[in-house]
C-alpha cells in the first residue's frame, strides 16, 4: 500500500471531521480556486486536497527561514492562541497573542518592535494590523483563509474555516506536523503522537468536555 496515500487519506479525514471543509456564504473571487462546490444553503465548500497542497508549501516556505525565531506565529483572537503557543513551542519561533501593539512591525521607535522574515496569521480579517503593518515592510505573509477572506497582502493562503475552534486547531496541528517532517524530526510517514486538543481553543467551552 502506499504509505504518503494512506496519510494523506488520514489527513483529509482529520480535516473533514474538524469542518475544514466549510466555508461561509461569501467567496471571495480570488478564493474560488480554493472552492468545490456551492451547498443548496449557500454555504461555500472547500477543497481539502488544496487544503493539504497548501500547508505543505507554507511548510516549505517556514523551514527556508533558517532562525526559527524570524518567524512570528500571530492570533490576536482567543480562538487560535493555545494553537499558535502550541506551534512556537515545537517549531521555535516567536508568537504574538491578543492585543498588537501598533507600529511592532513598522516602527524603530515602538518598544515591541520586531523584525521577522514570516509572519503567520491565524485568520486575515481578524489580523488585519499585522497583516498591513508586514505589506509596508515586505514581509511575506501565510494566512488561514476562509472563503470569505479576502487574499490582499497575503502571500501564501491557506483554505479552511477560520471561525471554527476544532478547524483552527486542526490546521495549525498539521502545519507544525508538516513543518516538523520538513525539519527532519518526525519522518515522513510517522504518526505525530501529539493530540490535537492540545491546539485546541477551550475557553468557549470551558465547562464542557473537550
Amino acid at each position: 500500500m502506499n504509505t504518503s496515500l494512506t496519510h494523506t487519506k488520514e489527513d483529509i479525514k482529520k480535516l473533514l471531521l474538524c469542518n475544514c471543509h466549510l466555508g461561509s456564504r461569501r467567496c471571495e473571487s480570488l478564493m474560488t480556486p480554493y472552492t468545490w462546490r456551492k451547498r443548496i444553503d449557500g454555504i461555500y465548500i472547500i477543497n481539502i486536497a488544496k487544503t493539504i497542497e497548501k500547508l505543505r508549501l507554507a511548510a516549505r516556505a517556514i523551514v527556508a527561514v533558517k532562525t526559527p525565531t524570524n518567524v512570528m506565529a500571530i492570533s490576536t483572537e482567543s480562538i487560535g492562541q493555545r494553537a499558535v503557543i502550541r506551534f512556537s513551542y515545537y517549531t521555535g519561533c516567536q508568537m504574538v497573542l491578543g492585543r498588537w501593539m501598533p507600529g511592532k512591525l513598522t516602527n524603530q521607535m515602538c518598544q515591541e518592535y520586531s523584525e521577522p522574515q514570516l509572519i503567520i496569521l491565524t485568520n486575515p480579517s481578524l489580523d488585519s494590523q499585522p497583516l498591513s503593518e508586514a505589506s509596508y515592510v515586505n514581509i511575506p505573509t501565510i494566512a488561514f483563509c476562509n472563503t470569505d477572506s479576502s487574499l490582499k497582502f497575503v502571500d501564501i493562503s491557506i483554505p479552511g474555516n477560520n471561525q471554527h475552534r476544532y478547524s483552527v486547531a486542526i490546521l495549525w496541528w498539521m502545519l507544525t506536523k508538516e513543518v516538523l517532517k520538513l525539519k527532519g524530526q518526525l519522518g515522513p510517514h510517522d504518526d505525530w503522537d501529539v493530540s490535537i486538543d492540545l491546539f485546541l481553543d477551550y475557553k468557549e467551552n470551558k465547562n464542557k468536555q473537550i
